[in-house]
């Protein structure tokens, strides 16, 4: 039985490989292609928190050389899970997930936020530092949190629900702390963007109490009711983070991946054709709505975690009714990586067609711009092929992070070549400009045409994304003839530089000198 059943699923994969390979992808040159990068209870790193420092930074390398070849050009790396660091914080302890013990820094040391960043700066890729605002603690007992922990420190600003510790949002105090952790990784460290996922109030779980009345009777002069007060906390929030950041840095995303469904049309008319069991506004009591409205988010990526034609949350529908409410905003998709050949998640889970049906069905949504997939171990894991796919015909070309018309823009000049060496086997480009500085500029990119002349920066064309800085390439191109060579650079707004004026070579593969043998 188990035979028959691995030889159906791989008939499967064949004939989607097959459909893929006869379809016409169009890739589009600017797109999202993110990953989440799951640190609470080492989900997708570190793989143990036992694991030495140089441990540690290898398997940081190895991950982001394995996304890099997927296509993969963002990293939202999670470095607060629950009121610790995976920083170094002035406010809050280190995680245990990182060393294995709340509180103890790594040794030998080192700041592994700042290698992410450092290691995704040089592959081209961004690194955008995914908070969990008001989650505290994943165990009850505060006995176990370190002695400085926010928690023992001030335990009133704390309710615990469902055998988890979360912050009240309700408490103004508490608001104003939380944004100070934020703004101190903001100040300190060379981030794209800072990230929130869904978790805002916890998850509803029948009969458990979030115990937050008597803050609301004694804090409330505005709202009748407990529902528009707990939005109303959130919103305030989040506005505040908002404004905040854009004081700090104009330039920095500010971006959140709400749940799938915001609320259910028998709900709310303006809601999907969806009946999911709990939404983003009467459940989670975030209105992103109404942030993406007034501006105060960059960017949604809501987490459609589900397949298409689900009967209670279809994910055509879902990303229909997204794209609709985007407010000139950007709108990535979350997709669900680790439901892919996973049984007890519908047959349709089982398809190696289904992601890639996904990905094919956002290009023909012009406010979709890119997908965010969850997380990291299970795409690396590549499950049914996915990674396969992607590599091979989804991302089988570089994508630049798609540039935000409604941010500042940062346009660097243009580089200049100047000369091709020829040697034995390669070819090494040569140029020189290219903006004002590194702390400008994100990446170089590096065009690479068959024959006389050049197109426009095609990204089938791309053959190299280099770090900031460099002024040289050395490439072996495929087989003899004449190629042509153009250089641009990339801001840190990812808003590309006009293309060099082109420089072409007729490439011979030489034969190297032989060294004459004294006698």
């Amino acid at each position: 039985m188990d035979y028959l059943k691995r030889l159906n699923i791989g008939l499967k994969l064949l004939c989607c490989l097959l459909i893929c390979s006869q379809s016409a992808f169009c890739q589009n040159k600017a797109e999202m292609r993110g990953v989440w990068m799951t640190t609470l209870l080492n989900i997708d790193w570190p793989s143990s928190p036992r694991l030495t420092t140089s441990q540690q930074k290898q398997e940081i390398e190895t991950i982001l050389d394995h996304h890099q070849s997927l296509g993969i050009n963002a990293i939202f790396l999670q470095v607060r899970p629950a009121a610790d660091a995976f920083y170094q914080s002035s406010y809050e302890p280190w995680s245990i997930w990182l060393t294995g013990a709340q509180g103890k820094e790594p040794r030998p040391f080192y700041d592994p936020l700042e290698f992410w960043i450092e290691q995704c700066h040089l592959r081209g890729m961004e690194l955008h530092a995914w908070f969990n605002p008001f989650r505290a603690a994943v165990n009850p007992d505060k006995d176990l949190l370190h002695p400085e922990h926010i928690v023992r420190k001030r335990p009133h600003w704390f309710i615990t629900y469902n055998g988890r510790i979360y912050f009240n949002p309700g408490i103004p105090e508490a608001q104003e702390y939380i944004t100070k952790v934020i703004m101190e990784v903001v100040a300190n460290y060379k981030i794209d963007g800072i990230h929130f996922d869904d978790y805002f109030y916890p998850y509803q779980v029948e009969g458990a109490e979030f115990a937050d009345q008597h803050t609301f009777i004694a804090g409330n002069n505005e709202f009748n009711n407990l529902e528009d007060w707990r939005r109303n906390n959130i919103s305030v929030f989040i506005k505040n983070i908002s404004a905040s950041i854009r004081q700090a840095d104009p330039s920095l995303k500010f971006g959140i991946s709400p749940s799938g469904v915001w609320r259910n049309q028998h709900n709310d008319k303006l809601g999907s054709n969806t009946r999911a069991g709990q939404t983003s506004y009467d459940h989670l009591y975030a209105d992103v709505l109404l942030w993406m409205k007034e501006g105060w988010i960059d960017y949604l990526a809501p987490q459609i975690y589900w397949h298409i034609g689900f009967e209670l949350a279809d994910y055509q529908v879902l990303l229909d009714w997204w794209s609709k409410h985007s407010y000139g905003r950007h709108i990535y998709i979350g997709q669900s990586a680790y439901k892919v050949n996973r049984e007890a998640d519908f047959s349709a889970w089982q398809d190696p067609g289904e992601m890639p049906r996904h990905i094919r069905l956002n290009q023909q949504y012009p406010e979709v711009k890119g997908n965010i997939y969850f997380s990291s171990k299970s795409l690396r894991s590549n499950a049914l092929g996915l990674g396969d796919s992607l590599r091979t015909n989804y991302h089988k070309y570089p994508a630049l992070v798609p540039a935000m018309s409604y941010k500042p823009a940062s346009i660097l000049e243009t580089p200049q070549l100047y000369r091709i060496s020829h040697g034995h086997k390669k070819l090494t480009i040569y140029w020189s400009g290219g903006g004002p500085g590194q702390s400008e500029e994100r990446y170089q990119i590096v065009y690479r045409y068959q024959g006389l002349k050049a197109g426009r920066g095609d990204p089938q064309n791309i053959v190299a994304l280099l770090p900031p800085g460099t002024n040289s390439f050395e490439d072996t191109p495929p087989k003899k003839g004449n190629y042509t060579y153009l250089v641009s650079t990339v801001s840190k707004t990812n808003h590309e530089s006009p293309l060099s004026y082109p420089i072409t070579i007729d490439y011979r593969k030489r034969k190297p000198r032989k060294k004459k043998i004294k006698t």
